[in-house]
């Protein structure tokens, strides 16, 4: 089933951000942030191939994943996305957020376009996230973006799931 019908990639900007498709010009900054399948990029071939999955994915209609750019430099300061669940109209909204940029409202601007986009566009009814229980900065942003916590994983996880009545 095709879950995405555009022509284009969606690029979806706001006052501050912008999210964007990744370009392979974009992937040299990313390595450090480069992921797939919970494994990270050590080289700059590695974090190719994994955008190179990233894309098919997008194209299968399993995910969507942005790059976060500056609205004043355009650079990419992270990244964002659904990652599963899309099938079922649902979907498990992920970030990473290169250091320099860590405590200055990128994430918390790009996640509430994504969470617009996932709500208004896709139509999602269900939006969730997993982070680690140690990880206090993404456990505010998370609360701060009106999700509540909803389950301790075996894994050392905790989910979060957004409240079904957040107008963001």
């Amino acid at each position: 089933m095709k879950l995405f019908q555009y022509d284009n990639f969606p690029h979806v900007t706001g006052n501050r951000v912008s999210l964007r498709q990744i370009l392979e010009t974009d992937v040299e900054d990313l390595i450090e942030i480069s992921f797939y399948d919970a494994v990270r990029a050590e080289t700059a071939q590695q974090a190719v191939e994994m955008q190179v999955k990233i894309n098919q994915d997008y194209l299968d209609g399993n995910s969507i994943h942005w790059g976060i750019a500056d609205n004043v430099t355009h650079k990419i300061v992270g990244t964002c996305g659904y990652y599963r669940g899309l099938d079922k109209g649902e979907g498990e909204l992920g970030c990473v957020l290169l250091p320099p940029y860590y405590g200055k409202g990128y994430m918390t601007a790009g996640m509430t376009l994504a969470i617009d986009f996932g709500l208004n566009t896709l139509g999602l009814k269900r939006i969730w996230a997993a982070t680690d229980q140690q990880n206090g900065p993404a456990i505010k942003l998370l609360e701060r973006l009106n999700f509540v916590k909803t389950a301790d994983l075996d894994d050392g996880e905790i989910e979060y799931e957004l409240k079904p009545t957040s107008n963001l």
